[in-house]
């Protein structure tokens, strides 16, 4: 009998670690499939949304080419720039295509998300933007912050793995 019992529970044992990476890989998946939609996931970092960030940084280097009034439309060669299109143009210009739920924007968002915890915003990056209180100081902050994470996440200082930023 005991044999009997500890052959089934080592064949069950066996059977776990065969399924198991399934089940990582399947939900990993899950996840991918979702980044986006979901407003709350945190997508791998690259070294290209460091790059896009910095790039945001100087196309928004001084008062005068801010757009405090942004409304998401980014017409093709803008001279000034809303923290969203900033963060628009400098994504088409590394990555030759916009993504809206890249880790650069999310990064961003998670940011803003943190600094304004008092406030709800529907359009964080645009509100934010539009946001009376926020000077051009405080979106030149953002950039510093954002980067410093992505450093962070690119040298392995936090996880950089796919997954939802909030449970």
């Amino acid at each position: 009998m005991r044999d009997w019992v500890g052959t089934t529970l080592g064949a069950c044992l066996v059977g776990v670690a065969l399924l198991l990476p399934l089940e990582v890989m399947a939900q990993a998946a899950a996840i991918q499939s979702n980044a986006g939609s979901d407003s709350e996931v945190r997508p791998l970092v690259t070294h290209a949304d460091l790059i896009i960030v910095k790039r945001a940084k100087e196309l928004l280097d001084s008062p005068s080419k801010w757009n405090r009034a942004d409304n998401r439309k980014c017409p093709d060669g803008a001279k000034i720039f809303s923290l969203y299109c900033a963060l628009a143009v400098a994504t088409i210009e590394v990555g030759r295509k916009f993504e809206h739920r890249g880790a650069a924007l999310q990064e961003m968002r998670f940011v803003i998300d943190e600094i304004t915890s008092t406030r709800d915003y529907d359009h964080r990056l645009m509100n934010y933007n539009n946001d009376p209180r926020t000077s051009f100081a405080d979106i030149q902050e953002v950039f510093r912050i954002t980067e410093s994470l992505l450093t962070l996440r690119l040298n392995g200082g936090e996880s950089n793995i796919v997954a939802p930023a909030k449970p």
